[in-house]
């Protein structure tokens, strides 16, 4: 049962978080692929401040992952100990448009 594998607050906690229209926009974008947060700025059309703290807040409920690169912070799904975060995911619309309008601009980082 989730709720005893996570608790009430845990459980709530990632509900909230899924339940911004910005940040379900983020986990639609990292179901195509890892971002960094500069990517995420400019396809969100977002302060870096602002595209951290929605990604502080998913991190927080343990929705995404981070890792560092040199400078670079990519971002990637996580939420996996949710049975239902993959249902919720795959029902998100693809966005895959957006990076490859990214990638067609020449404003998709490669984090090397």
């Amino acid at each position: 049962m989730i709720v005893q594998e996570l608790g009430w607050e845990e459980l709530a906690e990632c509900n909230k978080a899924m339940g911004d229209q910005s940040r379900l926009r983020m986990l639609a974008l990292l179901k195509t692929e890892d971002l960094c947060v500069c990517e995420l700025v400019e396809i969100l059309g977002m302060t870096q401040p602002a595209v951290s703290q929605h990604m502080r807040r998913l991190k927080s409920a343990k929705l995404v992952k981070e890792r560092r690169q040199g400078q670079w912070v990519i971002y990637s799904l996580d939420g996996e100990r949710l049975p239902y975060f993959r249902s919720v995911v795959d029902s998100l619309p693809d966005l895959s448009y957006e990076i490859e309008a990214l990638k067609a601009s020449g404003k998709k980082v490669v984090c090397d």
